[in-house]
Order: structure tokens, then sequence, then C-alpha cells
């Protein structure tokens, strides 16, 4: 028997080496065998039979593997099993759908899809072809019925679907049999081959669906990384932010890396112009005392305007500004939200992403009824974020009035307010706020109320400020103006500016 076999296997010539005369019996244990006590048997059936078996969609895999173990590939009269095995995957064209779907199993089973190996990459490369041909040669037609082989649980929705040649989704059920290492292969294939990346989307998500039902938590992981990975390499027009959000909820209860992890958001935030407030309400992680996941927010809204910050389109970076203060309006009631935090969202984005600043000066006004307090550093730090020409009327008053407010914020909110109801448009209000002298307990105040073009000669500027010296009318007005309004403001904001606030400047002296 031992001659029989070592004629044909180098391994087990090397094995023999002398003993090939020995007429006791010897005995050779392989631990790995390929296919087990199933593949020996082929093996042997082959040598026995002076080097001849059928090949057959259903055993050319494991033959080729018990081939390569046998080390079955000598030179000879006869052809070797492993060259037999090569030549026979000529025909592989025309297999029927059924036979490849069998053949991939069994690749699946005794190969490993990150070694290379030249029957499953043959395999693949059929099995993607059938998928991307014309709907006219679409695999299904050629398939049988009566293969001994079911990929699904449930093979009616699938055969039922090969009725109907137009449904892009008819292979989905045929190929959740695959583990996620061979899926993974699959699909960076049919983005290789320019697949429709909508209906990869679809196939992922079936998969993932399919899988979950009986994957461990680590198995999980090891899905969703997967597929994170494979939606990295798709066109971006291809993925809404909707399933972006959706993938991540089902992630945020996973383990998984935190490169991932990193992908994922970076999606994200490249598409957060399309999302809505809901997808960003998402729950502060576990052991955090505030309500939302305010960092994520930081992290998306990063990624959103670190993508080509250049050519960013404003419309895009005003559709985010408004779901921003959206979000400000709702994380701002949030008694656990720190000062620092609420102050790295106010100033996330950049003045030109608002026209108007009243959401944000309403929700900065929400924050600071609620987190009374707070010292005046981390208010000066937050109310810096508003730009008080882009404040309304209204909203100017509210501020002027608004005793949460700095002080000092508070009185260049009521110049502000005084240069809208005068309906001066070049009237530019400037304040200096030196610094507040704890003896002297008072500000000191520049204003100066009026806009002056700045002239191409030095001499027509002297020209022009001698007239506005003598004209005094217009100051004396709005420093009437003035005393009327700050006499409005509630005594509690006077006496913010100390006993000395009697030495306000005058500007009509």
């Amino acid at each position: 028997m031992q001659k029989i076999l070592a004629s044909l296997s180098k391994r087990l010539a090397k094995l023999f080496g002398n003993l090939m005369d020995n007429t006791g019996d010897l005995k050779v244990v392989f631990h790995d065998f390929p296919g087990g006590a199933e593949g020996f048997e082929l093996i042997a059936r082959f040598c026995y039979n002076n080097g001849r078996t059928e090949i057959t969609p259903a055993n050319i895999v494991l033959l080729n593997c018990a081939a390569q173990f046998m080390e079955m590939d000598s030179d000879g009269p006869r052809l070797s099993l492993l060259n037999q095995t090569k030549k026979s995957l000529d025909g592989i064209s025309f297999w029927s759908w059924s036979e490849l779907l069998v053949a991939l199993k069994e690749c699946q089973d005794l190969l490993s899809p990150s070694k290379p190996s030249l029957i499953l990459d043959k395999v693949l490369d059929c099995v993607i072809g059938r998928l991307t041909s014309p709907i006219g040669s679409s695999p299904f037609t050629s398939s049988s019925d009566n293969s001994s082989f079911r990929c699904s649980s449930d093979t009616r929705s699938s055969y039922s679907t090969r009725n109907n040649p137009s449904h892009v989704s008819w292979w989905f059920e045929d190929l959740l049999f695959l583990n996620i290492d061979l899926i993974y292969k699959v699909m960076k294939m049919m983005v290789s081959h320019h697949f429709d990346h909508a209906t990869i989307i679809k196939f992922l998500l079936c998969y993932q669906r399919s899988r979950f039902l009986i994957a461990t938590p680590s198995d999980k992981c090891r899905i969703m990384e997967a597929i994170i990975n494979l939606l990295s390499l798709l066109d971006r027009s291809s993925l809404s932010c909707k399933l972006l959000f959706d993938i991540y909820r089902v992630t945020s209860s996973l383990k998984i890396s935190k490169h991932c992890a990193s992908i994922l958001e970076n999606l994200i935030g490249l598409q957060l112009d399309q999302a809505t407030i809901d997808f960003l309400l998402v729950p502060s992680p576990q052991k955090k005392h505030y309500m939302y996941d305010v960092n994520l927010l930081l992290r998306l809204v990063n990624a959103f305007h670190s993508e080509l910050s250049p050519c960013l389109s404003s419309v895009r970076l005003r559709k985010v500004a408004s779901l921003l203060d959206s979000y400000l309006l709702e994380v701002s009631a949030d008694s656990c939200l720190n000062p620092s935090k609420f102050a790295a969202l106010v100033l996330l984005l950049p003045d030109s992403a608002r026209e108007s600043h009243d959401r944000l000066f309403q929700a900065i006004d929400i924050y600071l009824q609620i987190h009374g307090g707070i010292c005046e550093a981390q208010k000066m730090r937050i109310c810096s974020a508003l730009n008080y020409a882009k404040l309304s009327t209204y909203a100017l008053r509210h501020l002027a009035r608004n005793s949460k407010f700095p002080s000092r914020i508070a009185i260049q909110g009521f110049l502000n307010q005084q240069s809208k109801l005068e309906g001066q448009k070049h009237i530019n209000t400037f304040i200096t706020a030196e610094s507040i002298k704890e003896k002297e307990n008072s500000y000191q105040i520049l204003v100066y109320a009026k806009r002056v073009d700045v002239p191409e000669e030095a001499e027509q500027l002297d020209v022009q400020l001698q007239g506005m010296q003598c004209r005094v009318t217009e100051p004396e007005k709005l420093c009437g103006i003035m005393h009327a309004q700050i006499g409005n403001i509630p005594r509690t904001r006077l006496s913010s500016l100390g006993n000395n606030a009697r030495f306000l400047p005058k500007l009509c002296s």
C-alpha cells in the first residue's frame, strides 16, 4: 500500500524512505490533513485508480488542497493530481451558479482568505463575474434547483427572487453563509470591479442583520469593523447620514477598535450638513454625568470643518451652524455640562458661519441662567463667541438688561442697540474697557460714535476731524439718548458699575 501511495506523493516518499521495502505495517498520523478522513479517502482512490479520478465542482477544492498537502505535483507519464485540479478550473466558466456556491463553501472551509490561493481566486473571479454580468446572462438562469447545497435558512425568498432577473438583490441570501473574512474579500473585489455601491451597502446591512442573530459579542465587533472599513472604500454620495448614524448606534454598544471608530466618525463628519438634531442627541457614555455626548459632536464638527477647509461651501457651513445652534439650545439646560465644554461648543465655528447670532445668544442666556455660579472669566470666554453686530434689536435690548451677562458685555450690547435704533448705518461704536481698578471701583469707557471713511490723503483727514469737532449737536443728541436708556436699566445693573458710576465720561463736555 505504501508503495502505491508513495509513488504519487512526494511527502509519503520522504516519510517512508528506506522503509519502502518493509513488509510490516507502517502507521502515519496526519493531524491537519485537509478534509480529514474524507480528504484522505479521495487521495487513496486516486492512487489506487492509477492516477485517475472524477473531478467535480463539489470536490475540486478538497482534491486541490489534499494534493498540495501530499505534494502530489510530480511530473511523469501520469498527470499529477495537483495539475489535474488546476486544469479542471479551465472549465469554471461553464459551472452553474449552484456549483460555484458549492465550490465557494469548500474554499471557506478549507482555505484562509488571507493566504494566496489560485483556486479561491478563480472561484471568486467567476462569482463576481456572474454578479456583474448583464441581466441576460445572469447566473441564476443556469442554476439547478435540485442542487444538494442550500445557502440560506429560508430558501423560498431566495429562489423566488431568481424568477425576477431585474431584482438587484437576488444573490443576497446565497452569500449569507460566508464568514466575515471572505465577505470582506468579496466586497473589496466588487468595489474594484465598480459594482454598484448602493447595492453593496444594502447587502452589508442584510448580512449584518442576519449574522447578528447568532453572533457572539466579539464576532459582532469583527463584523462591524469590516463593514466600516468597506464603507470607507465606497463613494461618499452613496452613504447617507442616517445610515452612518444607524451604524454608529449599533457600534456604540460594542467595543470596536479606536481606528474603526475614528473612520466612522470621520465619515459622519463629512456628511454632517445632512444630519438633523435627532441624530446628534446621542446619550453620553456611561459614567458621564452630562446628558448628551458633547465630545462626539466636537469631533464630528471638527471632521466636517477640516475637510478641504478653504473650499468648504458656505451653504454647507451655515447648515452645520444652524444644526449646532439647535444642539446648543438642547444642551444649554444641562446642569452637569461644565463651562469648558459649553465654551468649546459655542466657539467651534467661525463667525462667518452664522448670519444671525440670536439663537446662539439664546443658548448662552439659558446656560448662564442654569449655571449661575460660574466665574466671570468663564462667562467672558463663553460670551466672546457673540458678534453683537449680528444680533437683532430685540436680542440687544434683552442683553443690555440681562444681569447674568458680564457687565462689559451688557454695555457693549447697549451701545450696539443705540446704533440700530438710530438707524445710522455708518455708526460703529467701539468700547475700550481699561483694567478695573479695585480702589476706584469704576469702569473707564471710551466711546467713539462716528465712523469716518478713511481719506486718501492725510490733509483730508485733518479737515474732516476739524469739522467733526465743530459739530457738537449730534454727540449731544446721542448723549441724551444714552442717558435716557441708562435710566431704564434696573438698579441692580447700575450697582455693578460701583459707587463711582457718576464718573462715566461725558460725551458733551
